[in-house]
């Protein structure tokens, strides 16, 4: 399977997607190349659970952004607003800053936290945000041309090692198919560096359930690198960069606020349709004219050309594309710089079977978060077998589940409640046999 598609029918961010007629076999656990279940370094911490919420109707805020103040510790919260937060005991006294677009900012000291479960609310920022009085970019691409230039001096501008947790998730329509998920540290290259990212496996487990996918298994080749490939900083070419800025329109939307910082927020999408094709909004910061945000979605209207971008094999008797591609990217700042902090891809495929009255529906939905950093200085890391490719596919290389307590002190993703069910029901059954 080659990396990236033909490049006369367009670079995806995402890597290929893997469709295979599936030999039917049962439950199983494969083993994993990379060495497994190390032990965590030990420290005492403290794993303070909750959700955050709307303060008014009481909905879930997902993706919703925690801090540890004094630190380089960071999490999300899940699709249901539920997170998990793993703090060491010197920084037990600690505060908490809880953010997300569109709320005002929250900072909550730890020794406030509930021991059990803690909620909170985030208010809806209600400014009204004057374009005249506080905002005097005019030009919407010019701005998007100053963020680009500045993508080497407003980011991190050393290489950095990330601590970052990685979920992949296969449904077929609502049920969990296959579950992939990762501690992995990325050493991260400043964005005016040609050299690549590089990922590590420090550790990793999944489950794939192959009864639940009839004859067809859908796989996603790159793993991490999937996600890491959205950071638009690093890797401006799969989008637009100042060569290629003309072919896109800009145009400006209403201002916002993030992490009570004034962002532009602008609306992009191409100019040529002929091929699947980019659109979405930058949030750009005003001050420092650095990318903050963005969320993005890949047009597939043209199921022939999508199809070529994503699936590189498939039983002949099966018409296989994509009919939703979205992408979101979030930065964090530190110190005055900016750095890639969260990544999510959803991906929505259809089957049309020959012969058959009814198709099949794929979703498959990756995530990572950072959440710890430090600069590493310019020692190359020492490369062993832990190092993954960008074609590694998780759900054939690794394993696990068995251990309650398998990540230790790292900080993931709090699992939703589907996932979880799923996680106890793959326990119970590898106790059984």
């Amino acid at each position: 399977m080659k990396l990236f598609p033909n490049q006369s029918v367009k670079n995806p961010i995402f890597l290929v997607v893997l469709f295979a007629i599936l030999v039917v076999i049962p439950y199983t656990v494969q083993s994993f190349n990379f060495q497994q279940n190390k032990n965590s370094t030990p420290f005492q911490y403290t794993d303070f659970k909750g959700e955050v919420v709307d303060a008014k109707s009481g909905d879930a805020i997902s993706s919703a952004q925690l801090t540890v103040e004094g630190s380089n510790i960071s999490t999300v919260t899940n699709s249901e607003g539920e997170f998990s937060l793993k703090i060491p005991s010197d920084l037990i006294n600690s505060t908490v800053t809880v953010s997300y677009l569109g709320y005002k900012s929250k900072s909550i000291a730890l020794n406030s936290f509930n021991k059990e479960f803690t909620t909170i609310a985030l208010e809806e920022s209600i400014e009204v945000l004057s374009e005249v009085s506080i905002f005097t970019a005019k030009d919407a691409q010019a701005l998007v041309s100053s963020m680009l230039e500045k993508r080497g001096i407003n980011y991190f501008g050393d290489p950095t090692k990330m601590t970052a947790f990685y979920r992949e998730i296969i449904k077929k329509r609502r049920t969990n198919v296959s579950l992939s998920e990762a501690v992995v540290y990325i050493y991260k290259q400043p964005n005016n560096n040609k050299k690549k990212d590089l990922v590590s496996i420090y550790k990793a487990r999944k489950s794939t359930n192959y009864d639940k996918l009839d004859t067809l298994a859908l796989k996603l080749r790159g793993g991490p690198f999937n996600i890491l490939y959205i950071d638009l900083m690093k890797y401006s070419e799969f989008i637009f960069n100042p060569d290629n800025i003309s072919e896109y329109k800009f145009n400006f939307s209403q201002p916002t606020k993030i992490n009570d910082r004034y962002a532009y927020v602008v609306d992009f999408e191409e100019k040529d349709k002929l091929l699947p094709w980019y659109y979405g909004k930058l949030f750009i910061d005003v001050q420092t004219h650095s990318l903050m945000k963005a969320s993005f979605k890949l047009n597939v209207d043209d199921k022939e050309s999508a199809a070529k971008m994503f699936v590189k094999r498939k039983p002949s008797n099966a018409t296989v594309y994509p009919i939703d591609v979205n992408y979101q990217i979030d930065y964090l700042q530190s110190n005055g710089r900016w750095y890639y902090g969260y990544g999510n891809a959803l991906l929505e495929f259809k089957v049309d079977w020959d012969k058959r009255l009814f198709n099949s529906r794929y979703t498959l939905n990756s995530e990572m978060v950072v959440t710890n950093w430090e600069v590493y200085g310019n020692e190359e890391p020492k490369m062993n077998n832990d190092f993954i490719r960008p074609s590694v596919i998780m759900v054939d290389d690794i394993s696990g589940f068995a251990d309650d307590n398998f990540w230790g002190n790292n900080n993931i993703i709090e699992p939703e409640k589907s996932i979880q069910n799923a996680i106890e029901k793959i326990q119970r059954q590898l106790k059984k046999e």
